[in-house]
């Protein structure tokens, strides 16, 4: 990885996307989605968690999501380059709405098996996979480029918000109704980003209609000749195949490690979002700072003694202070790679590029989760999560020597 930092033209502030009404309305009503999904997240994993009992089969619904990201992920990347992005991001938020809604009937009925919510998971990851990669590039149109940084991070503390606020929005919502109360508000709340999206600017323009297989060569073309992409991409894929599954896993430590009910799995998940709120809003000072190169390899190196600290917590409240810091150090490495690739993207092709990334998340994530759920209902979810930490700080430690100190 190059130490020359990638960054944008001009210095920007943490908040200063803001002064667009455009970006506003869209981050605002995307939290309101993000809520519900989060919601959804916690119902959803704590009625698999304490139905089953299974590592495995949690690690089945949410790769079952997952999965289109990696297969047609890519397509809907390179097709956000030629298609009417609003158009797109409005069709399949209603689309994400109407699956929603047939999770809450079939959990409120008392029919929903874990093999149909794993199918309804795998649509709804289709559906999310054709219409976010329009949703990622509409963001650099909302904002100048010298905010662009500073518009990713807060599109992620969106994000991570989402996953503070939308556990204790569940929990209040399951006290209230029950699970599928939890669950018929997040497919109520697509509605948000569709009424955000037709209010706001948001272009129809339309790209170069390349084929959609030239498309997506396009894409990985660029990344081969990217240096930036190339030494990101050597700490991304081991992150996700590695790292990142503790996220699958999270109502299983809190439910069936740590024997706590819904809402232990409401607090972990908090807590993780709490450090990945605080990563996206101190993104733009830390790469003005370090360079997002630098930035990256210093994330990924001090994922893995947060991992490990969150393995082998003895209890439930220090494994959410634990997670906390894995949130941090997870959350600055989750969107440096994204800014990696907005910041290399030229204009006329992000979504081209951004469809790598997409690839890589929706390939490399799934296929970890599905490793490490079956390897720990053998040896234990504790062991496997330490491993993990243990393997990536070393990787991130090796990459970071042999690229970034100085004379090496």
């Amino acid at each position: 990885m190059s130490a020359a930092p990638l960054t944008p033209t001009s210095t920007s502030t943490t908040f200063a996307p803001f002064r667009s009404r455009d970006f506003r309305l869209v981050w605002t009503g995307s939290l309101v989605s993000n809520i519900g999904t989060w919601m959804e997240t916690v119902a959803i994993g704590y009625y698999v968690a304490d139905t089953t009992g299974k590592n495995s089969w949690s690690a089945i619904v949410v790769a079952a999501g997952l999965l289109p990201s990696g297969i047609i992920g890519p397509i809907g990347s390179a097709m956000a380059d030629r298609l009417d992005r609003r158009r797109v991001i409005l069709l399949g938020n209603l689309l994400a709405g109407i699956i929603a809604a047939i999770v809450a009937v079939l959990v409120s009925s008392g029919s929903a098996s874990p093999g149909a919510l794993a199918l309804l998971s795998l649509l709804a990851g289709v559906t999310f996979a054709f219409f976010f990669p329009a949703y990622q590039t509409v963001i650099p149109e909302l904002v100048p480029r010298e905010h662009l940084v500073a518009a990713i991070g807060l599109a992620n503390a969106q994000w991570n918000l989402g996953r503070v606020l939308g556990p204790a929005c569940a929990a209040l919502a399951i006290w209230l109704g029950g699970i599928g109360a939890a669950l018929w508000v997040n497919a109520a709340s697509f509605g948000a980003v569709m009424i955000a999206v037709s209010l706001a600017g948001v272009s129809a323009r339309r790209g170069e209609r390349r084929p959609v297989f030239a498309a997506v060569a396009d894409g990985l073309r660029f990344a081969r000749a990217s240096s930036a992409m190339r030494d990101m991409l050597t700490l991304m894929v081991p992150t996700l195949l590695i790292a990142a599954p503790f996220i699958a896993f999270v109502a299983q430590m809190a439910t069936n490690v740590h024997g706590g009910e819904e809402g232990a799995t409401s607090l972990l998940t908090t807590a993780q979002g709490v450090g990945g709120v605080a990563a996206a809003v101190l993104l733009g000072v830390f790469t003005k700072r370090l360079g997002t190169a630098r930035l990256l390899a210093m994330s990924v190196v001090s994922l893995g003694p947060a991992l490990v600290l969150y393995g082998a917590a003895p209890g439930l409240w220090s494994a959410a202070a634990a997670l906390v810091g894995v949130g941090f150090t997870y959350g600055l490495a989750f969107t440096s790679f994204n800014s990696v690739a907005q910041l290399a993207a030229p204009d006329a092709m992000r979504g081209r590029v951004l469809a790598v990334n997409s690839m890589v998340m929706g390939i490399g994530y799934p296929v970890g989760v599905l490793l490490s759920g079956p390897l720990a209902d053998v040896v234990g979810l504790r062991e496997v999560t330490v491993g993990s930490g243990a393997l990536i700080g070393v990787w991130g430690l090796a990459r970071y020597r042999a690229t970034l100190l100085p004379g090496s």
